[in-house]
């Protein structure tokens, strides 16, 4: 019943940046484990990020030395800077949180669209 509200999304060129934001009401942000997914068509959802309670950080793979996770606890608000896009980048972008036993906390929202022109 609770959903995120991911925003920050736009139209970029390769190489460009962009800051993505996912508010929320409540603290969990603060308490569970934050974490960015991303779904291009025809591909299924795909972990990008996540952010310990201690700060303990994860990128997958292919975004790894790019793009960072971040939060402001008292905002219950989770960002994803992303630097150096490349066109394979472009997704829709979700927020979650997940507990330790890896289930999700939140709905999935709209998400944000990322599109990264060549």
């Amino acid at each position: 019943q609770v959903q995120p509200v991911e925003s920050g999304g736009g139209l970029v060129q390769a190489g460009g940046s962009l800051r993505l934001s996912c508010a929320a009401s409540g603290s969990i942000f603060s308490i569970k484990t934050p974490v960015w997914y991303r779904q291009a068509p025809g591909k299924q959802r795909e972990f990008v990020a996540s952010i310990t309670s201690g700060g303990s950080t994860n990128y997958a793979d292919s975004v790894k030395d790019r793009f960072t996770i971040s939060r402001d606890n008292a905002k219950n608000t989770l960002y994803l800077q992303m630097n150096s896009l490349k066109p394979e980048d472009t997704a829709v972008y979700y927020c979650n949180a997940v507990h330790l036993t890896g289930g999700y906390y939140y709905i999935w929202g709209r998400g944000t669209q990322v599109t990264v022109s060549s």
